[in-house]
């Protein structure tokens, strides 16, 4: 698999579209001890853990492959995480989850089905309310990880307890836990030129050892050929790098306690502060709470506030006093950009790195959530993906399908109107699919996460079995992507999810299988949404593709694609029983066809004398 302008194409030249899942939410946790985020005991024993058994144990591993092919999905997001490799302590990996890793990615090809790597975290690490970086980390800057609740620097699952807020942990990256190692990740150098680890700078310590974790896994990979390439780091966030005014609240989500970014330096300090309240909806703050009465202090002995020992603010002569509310919007005089001053030479510096172990590892880039898109162009690294994510906002956040209402993630308005989503969502995929041409050079556009809580409406599906409104939101989802011919991987399928506890993750719930569901050896049973998830699509294109739509009501796939002269290989549709139980018939403008019932597949050879081919399938 190599890119080619803004499509994936095979080695026979053919244009390739790739669909798959997230694989998994619980990956995000350790395995042994059970990591669920709603447990609390045995959380900050963070170094005796192990993740063997992320995604699901290996005995497990036919079982859910053979669905996941079943269904289409033959190209996966796989979830590792830094904490994963290395939650032992700096340097020390675990070959017991590298090896793990190994035999369930093999195993993945016996199931023609190909991988990318995805080193995944939120809002930095499992202590600042998310999940990915080891807990060590935490503590080599100076922070006591049993603290960062108490002094306002994180909420998590695990030391806030039930019922968890819904969609509250984005709100971390507002907070001095989680913008503190972000900031230094990308930017220490420069803002924090004073903080070093171990003799040096805080930023080189974090960027490195990260790195090197990831390489563990390349150098353990290599030689696999379903292993497409690497994903630099899910949504990363930038900190507090940009902020205009530390007196301002940062980011686009704010809900519960929010303090401002100095109120955040203040608490980690031991100064208590009134804080803004914000419930979910309300732009507004409805309140405020007095956080950290006690006055209780982050920093561990020997260490003190990262950004007080940087000259940001200062406590001499007793009272507290911010010295430059602008620190972190410009260096040496000029305004910074997160996105192309610092997360872009680390992706190259990652690519580079991981490129030394498998030089045709193909770079799947990601920028903040919410902010800039990298700019990327001929003389960055080249086989380069644009993986952005998209999300339909209020149907996340309410945990209520809503056709007739749409937030633009890019400018969080909303809009009402009759079906009013389903043209935001063409608009907005085909927004994203844009930005891979007039900012990154025409590179292929992979929307790395979409998807949907199946807990919508307080669980009323896993009563009543009525899983009617994901089916139409899925399909509104997936209609936007064939429409706009994008590859994408959904959001996700996690293979322990449960209805009363989901993914395993801050309550999250949108996996596509569950085990509550599964009341047969049916290998679809146990799905959820499948009516519009498992769906026929082109696979390998000889040509260009020109449309492609599938309409989930009569089951009536359509394709066009141009031809390529130089193109020998037939076009292949992935057509799943699910649709099409009792058989289908197929309609070609020219050619001939011929089906492949064991792998789900369709060939297609068309006459070279037609410039422009068309596909269509009935049900039976």
């Amino acid at each position: 698999m190599r890119t080619n302008g803004i499509w994936f194409k095979d080695a026979e030249g053919r244009t390739l579209i790739l669909r798959g899942a997230n694989l998994s939410g619980s990956s995000k946790v350790p395995f042994t001890p059970d990591g669920a985020t709603y447990r609390k005991a045995g959380f900050f024993d963070h170094r005796n853990v192990s993740f063997v058994g992320r995604p699901f144990p290996l005995e497990e591993a036919d079982e859910h492959l053979s669905r996941l092919r079943a269904w289409g999905m033959t190209f996966l997001r796989f979830l590792i995480t830094w904490e994963a490799i290395e939650h032992e302590g700096p340097g020390r990996y675990d070959e017991a989850y590298l090896d793990y890793v190994y035999a369930v990615v093999k195993k993945a090809a016996d199931y023609d089905i190909s991988v990318f790597i995805d080193p995944h975290e939120d809002v930095w690490s499992r202590w600042t309310g998310g999940d990915g970086a080891p807990g060590w980390t935490l503590e080599a800057v100076g922070m006591d990880l049993t603290r960062l609740a108490t002094t306002g620097a994180a909420i998590s699952h695990q030391t806030y307890g039930d019922p968890f807020p819904r969609m509250i942990w984005p709100t971390n990256n507002a907070k001095l836990g989680s913008a503190t190692m972000f900031t230094l990740f990308f930017a220490g150098n420069d803002f924090a030129p004073a903080t070093k680890i171990n003799g040096v700078s805080a930023q080189e310590f974090l960027q490195s050892h990260y790195i090197n974790a990831v390489k563990q896994v390349a150098m353990r990979l290599k030689g696999l050929p379903n292993v497409a390439g690497y994903d630099s780091l899910n949504e990363p966030a930038a900190g507090y790098i940009g902020c205009k005014d530390l007196n301002s609240t940062l980011g686009l989500i704010r809900m519960g306690e929010m303090p401002t970014a100095y109120q955040g330096m203040l608490l980690a300090s031991g100064y208590p502060q009134n804080v803004d309240v914000y419930q979910q909806g309300n732009p507004a703050p409805i309140g405020t709470a007095l956080l950290n009465s006690e006055g209780s202090q982050l920093w561990l002995p020997g260490h003190k506030c990262v950004w007080k020992q940087n000259g940001v603010w200062t406590d001499e002569g007793g009272s507290p006093r911010l010295l430059r509310p602008d620190y972190f919007a410009y260096h040496d005089g000029k305004p910074v950009s997160a996105a192309n001053d610092y997360m872009k030479p680390f992706v190259k510096r990652f690519i580079e790195e991981i490129r030394s172990v498998d030089p045709e590892a193909i770079l799947f880039i990601e920028g903040a959530p919410g902010g800039e898109h990298l700019n990327w162009g001929n003389d960055d690294p080249p086989q380069a993906v644009n993986a952005t994510h998209w999300y339909d906002v209020v149907t996340l956040m309410t945990k209520t399908f809503d056709p007739d209402m749409v937030i633009d993630w890019s400018t969080m308005k909303a809009e009402r109107g009759e079906g009013i989503l389903v043209q935001a969502t063409y608009d907005q995929l085909k927004h994203l699919k844009q930005v891979a041409t007039d900012q990154m050079g025409g590179i292929p556009t992979l929307i790395g996460e979409f998807g949907l809580p199946f807990d919508l409406d307080e669980k009323r599906a896993y009563s009543d079995g009525n899983f009617s409104a994901h089916e139409q939101a899925l399909d509104l989802y997936y209609d936007a992507m064939d429409a706009n011919l994008l590859n994408c991987t959904i959001w996700n399928y996690t293979a322990d999810n449960t209805n009363a506890r989901g993914d395993m993750w801050n309550d999250e719930d949108l996996s596509i299988f569950s085990r509550d569901q599964q009341d047969s050896d049916d290998i679809h049973s146990g799905g959820r949404g499948l009516k519009a998830i498992v769906r026929p699509y082109a696979r390998k294109i000889a040509g260009e593709p020109l449309q492609m739509r599938f309409d989930m009501a009569t089951r009536i796939f359509e394709l066009e694609f141009r031809h390529d002269p130089a193109v020998s290989a037939p076009t292949e549709i992935f057509v799943p029983d699910y649709q099409y139980s009792n058989g289908y018939t197929v309609e070609l403008s020219d050619g001939s066809y011929e089906i492949d019932s064991a792998a789900l597949t369709l060939r297609v050879r068309h006459d070279p004398d037609q410039a422009v081919h068309t596909v269509r399938i009935r049900p039976i």
